[in-house]
């Protein structure tokens, strides 16, 4: 028996799985936006040197690149994308915490929670 090999995101894009689409969307219409967007980038900060940003938006700024997946625009900055690129963003909702999940191939190393990276 031959094992499916293991599904790697292009390095050229970030991709979000369905479940974290279908929340994206949830807290979309929480807020009541029509138009909207997931902003995700970087900032420095953290325990391990860079923090992960994400906010729902209206729509992307003039330096965003803008990707689509399962029908949500998410819109990376050009500063941030080298350090985000080939990344995959999930969503748990299981006993050991509820959120956001990164999945990034350019960490190096992470901090315990899951929020912050280095390179």
């Amino acid at each position: 028996m031959t094992m499916a090999p293991e599904r790697s995101v292009p390095i050229n894009t970030i991709e979000i799985t369905e479940k974290a689409a279908d929340k994206v969307r949830k807290f979309a219409a929480d807020k009541g936006m029509e138009k909207f967007g997931l902003k995700v980038a970087v900032k420095g900060g953290g325990c391990s040197g860079l923090t992960y940003v994400l906010d729902i938006v209206e729509g992307a700024e003039e330096d965003d690149k803008v990707i689509v997946h399962h029908g949500v625009e998410v819109y990376v900055p050009k500063k941030a994308f080298v350090f985000l690129a080939g990344t995959v963003l999930d969503f748990s909702d299981g006993l050991n915490g509820k959120g956001f999940e990164f999945s990034n191939p350019n960490a190096a190393k992470t901090c315990g929670c899951g929020t912050s990276f280095s390179v």
